[in-house]
């Protein structure tokens, strides 16, 4: 049944995607995707009638979702029995898209800042020279994110923008390591991870971002919310390789398997996580608040 369960769980929260592409600002995901709109890709109805038909065809649609949330809780109860009333001794949160987001869209930043340095595409164009430019193979090196990530960057924006100057460059990597570039997806974040904390819940952040995460994350007064943070730029290796997520577990001093990670790209977060044999939430579809996080996690906030 605990097998059974957890397949169930998986399915649960496939019911979404939102790909993800990446901009100057992070090392990680952004509000840049395939859907502009952030819609879901995948009917929730549809998926829900894909879920359940794994489990056992139920005779109708009502019968099928009450029995997937039933083995969800039954899983989830499971685990509180193992863990003295909590699922996970350890939460992983995604930076980009998770914990923050751009406060502004990144083709918007890109056409302002370089307008005095001569750049004359429109929004649309940078972005859809962005995500042609993204999208092909980085032939440097097998990581994108290699320290300060400079030279992935400046390829991008001379892509995206057809400007190659230095200082438009140096101005708009800049920008992103400040907290007017990001805010809080969540504004409820910090109150939730002192809860957590305060329940025996370690915290650490796993993000595909170069060296300019930690000021970033300084900038916005929240570095010391976690115990740990594990960097693609740092570890060497980036989502989905479950070996960053091994490496956060090993900062927290946990077993992957008490782990749980948030975050919101089907691909790198959920598949990566559980490559590594945590457990994974997709955010913005099995949870959308880190209250909710909490509470499944058996934490009241």
């Amino acid at each position: 049944m605990a097998l059974r369960t957890r397949i169930i769980t998986r399915a649960f929260s496939n019911l979404t995607h939102k790909p993800k592409l990446q901009v100057l600002g992070n090392g990680s995901s952004d509000v840049i995707r395939a859907d502009p709109t952030g819609s879901p890709v995948s009917n929730l109805g549809s998926s829900f009638s894909t879920a359940a038909t794994a489990v056992e065809a139920p005779a109708s649609a009502s019968a099928s979702v009450e029995r997937l949330f039933g083995l969800v809780k039954e899983y989830e109860d499971y685990r509180r029995g193992l863990y003295g009333g909590l699922t996970h001794k350890a939460l992983l949160v995604d930076a980009v898209g998770t914990l923050v987001i751009p406060s502004q869209p990144m083709a918007q930043i890109y056409k302002q800042i370089g307008e005095k340095y001569g750049v004359e595409y429109s929004e649309d164009e940078i972005l859809k020279r962005y995500r042609w430019a993204y999208g092909q193979p980085w032939g440097r090196s097998s990581l994108r994110y290699v320290n300060d990530g400079r030279p992935f960057w400046q390829h991008i924006v001379s892509c995206s923008t057809g400007c190659s100057d230095s200082q438009y460059f140096e101005e708009l990597y800049n920008y992103y390591t400040t907290e007017k570039a990001w805010h809080l997806c969540d504004p409820e974040a910090e109150r939730v991870f002192q809860v957590l904390r305060a329940a025996g819940v370690k915290l650490a952040i796993v993000s595909n971002f170069d060296t300019r995460l930690r000021p970033v994350l300084r900038a916005l007064n929240c570095d010391h919310w976690f115990d740990a943070v594990a960097v693609s730029a740092e570890v060497e290796a980036e989502k989905p390789n479950p070996t960053i997520f091994l490496k956060a577990c090993e900062l927290l001093g946990v077993n992957p398997d008490d782990a749980v990670h948030v975050g919101d790209d089907r691909r790198n977060d959920i598949w990566g996580a559980r490559d590594a044999g945590c457990d994974a939430w997709l955010w913005g579809s099995d949870v959308v608040s880190f209250k909710e996080v909490a509470q499944r996690i058996g934490v009241e906030v």
